[in-house]
């Protein structure tokens, strides 16, 4: 039976982090929850939602998402896919299934779930998170050929396949790093059309002038890095 862990950053997301813990399918082995320096009841919520709670005191998606990595990496049994989650319950935690599935049944190495307009609720991305995503992707494909149309957050990859790409990034650019990774080492990768939904609570990112603008450096620092190395 295949082996499932999600990660799931989160940051002061008390009232939407057990919408998201409830709503993972039954076949995710253990869901871990990174509270990144919160300051809410999200890390109570959590625990009583029944996810594993770890605390990251660093600031930074990346930090977060590295944090659950490493607590995978101390377990016995490893996961055969890791899946990345938000905490502000934007995306379908039910959806997990058909981001998996490409893994489980055609060995897919990564899954990427894309926030596509005709299923985007009207909102729920800003109009610099759309341009962002729409210049990095097409960097990618400039410069590797790359079919990627989003950077979206909700994700699966297989675990030896993530260790492989020994990530990095601590703050906005983990996604794009990755991506960036999984192009240059030739994995397999496909995208599935999501749901998405207008979050609950301000985005940490997007929500905010100066989130927004250093997102968008990192992101195309990773990119031009990746191109002339």
């Amino acid at each position: 039976m295949t082996k499932i862990k999600v990660i799931i950053p989160a940051f002061n997301e008390e009232d939407s982090i057990a919408l998201v813990i409830n709503d993972i399918p039954e076949l995710v082995d253990e869901i871990i929850v990174v509270s990144n320096n919160s300051t809410d009841q999200t890390e109570d919520r959590a625990r009583k939602a029944g996810a594993t709670v770890l605390k990251e005191p660093r600031k930074g998606y990346g930090y977060a998402c590295l944090k659950g990595m490493d607590h995978i990496a101390q377990q016995k049994d490893k996961p055969d896919i890791v899946v990345f989650l938000d905490g502000d319950y934007s995306d379908y935690p039910e959806e997990l299934i058909k981001i998996v599935q490409p893994i489980i049944e055609e060995h897919v190495d990564l899954v990427i779930g894309a926030r596509v307009k005709e299923l985007r609720e009207n909102g729920s991305m800003t109009g610099s998170q759309i341009f962002g995503n729409w210049l990095a992707t097409a960097l990618m494909k400039l410069f590797f050929r790359s079919t990627f149309t989003d950077l979206g957050p909700f994700r699966a990859i297989k675990y030896d396949k993530l260790l492989g790409l020994k990530m990095e990034d601590k703050t906005y650019g983990w996604t794009v790093e990755m991506q960036l990774k999984a192009l240059k080492q030739k994995l397999s990768y496909r995208e599935i059309p999501v749901n998405y939904r207008n979050r609950i609570g301000v985005s940490k990112v997007s929500g905010t002038i100066k989130g927004a603008i250093f997102a968008g450096i990192k992101i195309l620092t990773w990119i031009f890095k990746y191109s002339f190395k």
